[in-house]
């Protein structure tokens, strides 16, 4: 990861033009080609940024300074450096991922044996379908035979539905696998996570963990 800590301004191209004027930033270069720009009042959420594949040109002589990202839409993020304050790069190695804690775990484990708690037909393919950027706790296909991912939590709150869309943005460039689309599970959905799940198009599912862990068994049993 680069971290480069910059008085700077920030002009996209794309869809839509947005700018931010000259202000110190720190930018993020991560290995997997994504470029994010932060200020240091919004928490984890940058104020402008590339997601990967895109790639990034620097400039020289008469562009020195001048950072032009690129993605695979041709839509343009370019960041003009005043003055570099600090410029260091570091290598982090593969991520183990997140580790639940025992209740998501366990809600994980009991939804992919109980798929059909999201509905009539649905078949799981598999448990942790690792991507590029983690593990999605449960792929799986609805009666129609389109693709879900499931992210599911204890408490679901907005970064949640920020992990999944991430997943999506990348499932969805797989062509055997696309469309896929999400479904946010937790055994508590906050109103603003909601709203922004559906303003995605993602279903909400509230599990309820011990109706879950009552269900009976339906397989064969010797005793």
């Amino acid at each position: 990861m680069r971290l480069v800590i910059a008085r700077c301004s920030v002009d996209y191209a794309g869809r839509l033009t947005a700018h931010l004027p000259s202000a110190p930033r720190l930018i993020l270069v991560k290995a997997d080609g994504s470029v994010s720009i932060h200020a240091d009042d919004r928490a984890y959420k940058p104020l402008n940024w590339m997601s990967p594949p895109c790639t990034l040109k620097e400039g020289s002589g008469d562009e020195a300074g001048v950072w032009t990202v690129v993605n695979k839409a041709g839509e343009k993020l370019i960041i003009t450096m005043e003055e570099v304050l600090h410029d260091s790069s570091h290598e982090l190695g593969i991520d183990p991922g997140l580790i639940k804690d025992g209740v998501e775990a366990h809600l994980q484990e009991l939804l992919a044996d109980r798929i059909e708690t999201l509905g009539d037909g649905y078949t799981l393919i598999r448990r942790e379908y690792m991507t590029a950027i983690g593990p999605v706790d449960i792929l799986c296909r609805d009666a129609s035979g389109a693709t879900v991912a499931v992210e599911i939590k204890r408490r679901g709150e907005i970064d949640g539905v920020e992990q999944l869309t991430r997943y999506l943005e990348l499932l969805n460039r797989d062509p055997h696998l696309a469309p896929v689309r999400g479904v946010f599970a937790a055994q508590e959905i906050k109103p603003q996570a909601r709203v922004l799940a559906t303003d995605r198009g993602m279903d909400c599912v509230v599990l309820d963990y011990n109706a879950m862990r009552g269900i009976e068994d339906d397989k064969l049993r010797l005793f």
